[in-house]
């Protein structure tokens, strides 16, 4: 993503956190089922369903899991406001989603996308999943994503990551630097081929082997 377009893109989602107001509906206890914002708290399950939108400044705790459905939009913070958004214990999941944005946030029980909704559409128009500067525990794998844009940038993950099959429309749409891995980092079937772009960031730390397309990173 270019870097005016990604500043663009990072406007767009603090305008939408800061004007959508309905809570998200739920208790501590149960399932809370987020198409708004979810306010500052602690929660069980969290599930976004099917073509919603959850927003959230953080900090939250989540112990019972977050549950992305398809064509919904997932958004925890922003790279522009460093800081701790909280915890995610159960770990990140979701199927055809447009967007999964996640920051500085720590995920115990790894995450999984699986799928996407195309480039276009959604509530910024175009669709991006941003996993920036969180601490991971547990393995990691996105495959089959086909949205505009990818990032999986300065996360400490323990664990696995499997980066598979996503095609971007973007040029550089594979953004996957500065990543410290205490495990294995594959990647395969990713066009374009996983690459630094305009991030301006460094080569992936990892402790165990670098194979397929991340070898290069």
């Amino acid at each position: 993503m270019t870097r005016p377009l990604r500043l663009l893109c990072t406007a767009l989602v603090g305008a939408a956190v800061f004007t959508v107001l309905a809570p998200a509906s739920g208790a501590a206890s149960g399932t809370t089922t987020c198409n708004a914002t979810l306010a500052p708290g602690n929660y069980a399950k969290v599930v976004v369903p099917m073509g919603a939108l959850c927003t959230s400044n953080g900090p939250v705790t989540i112990t019972g899991g977050l549950f992305i459905q398809p064509g919904a939009t997932f958004v925890l913070g922003d790279e522009s406001m460093p800081g701790d958004n909280g915890t995610i214990t159960g770990g990140v999941h979701a199927t055809n989603p447009m967007s999964v944005r996640i920051h500085f946030t720590t995920i115990v029980g790894g995450l999984e996308i699986r799928g996407g909704s195309g480039p276009f559409g959604g509530p910024f128009e175009i669709t991006w999943n941003a996993i920036e500067d969180n601490h991971l525990t547990g393995n990691v794998a996105i495959d089959g994503y086909n949205g505009f844009w990818m990032g999986f940038i300065r996360n400490t993950v323990t664990g696995n990551v499997r980066m598979t099959n996503n095609t971007l429309a973007d040029p550089d749409g594979n953004e996957y630097v500065t990543n410290t891995i205490v495990g294995n980092f594959a990647c395969a079937g990713n066009a374009p081929a996983p690459q630094v772009g305009d991030s301006e960031g460094s080569p992936n730390q990892v402790t165990g082997t670098k194979s397929g397309q991340c070898a290069a990173i």
